[in-house]
């Protein structure tokens, strides 16, 4: 069964795009079948990711009606683009965005879908074509202030969410705890990324940061993630994991919601 993940975050600047990429590229890295969908239909830029800098076919044109979904869909190597336009011209329907991706949802296991950074019909049409959500936060006051938002508008949509992801972490004394986020959005943190520059060496050269510094903790991060998602543990060999006394909260969290999923 496709599993359908909308990821999103009322701020931007957050990362998500980056974490879109990343964290398609470690689910098609675990031998599954992936799609990414440009959803932010005002400014999108998931395809420049990928080097997909004008496409003649886009999500727009499918949502407008004028073109089939399977045309609008680029073919890579490691996964799938659905990219939107950068300059439309044409008015869709968003709230279409489910019924579209329906007819393609079988040649997939799994599809992320980045939303817009807004409360609008862009980020409701994400909400309802999506079978789960993950919501992308930095350790801010600001930030976690629009996450609360966007989840509570969420679950006033009846949406299913799977948790957060902690993205541009710097692990300073002046950024919250995931004990304080988890408290103020009741919702678990399912992985923690390090700010790292390189995330920005890779955008440079159009491939996600698990692609460029596969050894990295940011990238062990993701494959853990899909790891869980998938049901193949990701295992890693560190002195750290030897010494360490007790397991990291993300830790205790993804195997939580791997047995909640497949050993239930």
């Amino acid at each position: 069964m496709t599993k359908v993940i909308g990821i999103l975050s009322l701020k931007g600047g957050v990362g998500k795009t980056s974490v879109v990429s990343s964290l398609g590229d470690a689910l098609s890295g675990c031998g599954k079948k992936v799609l990414l969908v440009e959803a932010n239909f005002s400014a999108p830029n998931l395809g420049l990711h990928w080097n997909i800098i004008n496409p003649f076919v886009t999500l727009h044109h499918v949502l407008s009606r004028t073109a089939n979904i399977k045309d609008a869909i680029h073919h890579l190597d490691r996964l799938d683009i659905l990219p939107s336009s950068l300059f439309p011209d044409m008015q869709i329907n968003p709230l279409a965005l489910k019924d579209k991706l329906n007819q393609v949802r079988r040649s997939y296991d799994f599809i992320l879908i980045d939303s817009a950074p807004a409360i609008n019909e862009d980020a409701l049409s994400v909400i309802l074509a999506s079978t789960s959500l993950i919501f992308v936060t930095t350790p801010d006051h600001p930030t976690l202030s629009s996450t609360l938002k966007s989840i509570k508008l969420a679950r006033e949509r009846g949406a299913v969410i799977d948790g957060l992801i902690l993205n541009k972490v710097h692990n300073e004394d002046f950024e919250l705890s995931i004990n304080d986020i988890e408290k103020t959005i009741e919702a678990p943190v399912l992985a923690v990324i390090p700010y790292n520059v390189e995330v920005l060496r890779a955008l440079s050269k159009f491939i996600p940061f698990t692609t460029h510094k596969p050894k990295s903790e940011g990238s062990i991060e993701y494959k853990k993630l899909a790891g869980v998602f998938t049901g193949q543990k990701y295992k890693t060999f560190s002195l750290k994991n030897i010494f360490r006394l007790a397991p990291k909260p993300q830790d205790v969290n993804r195997e939580l919601f791997y047995n909640r999923v497949f050993k239930e």
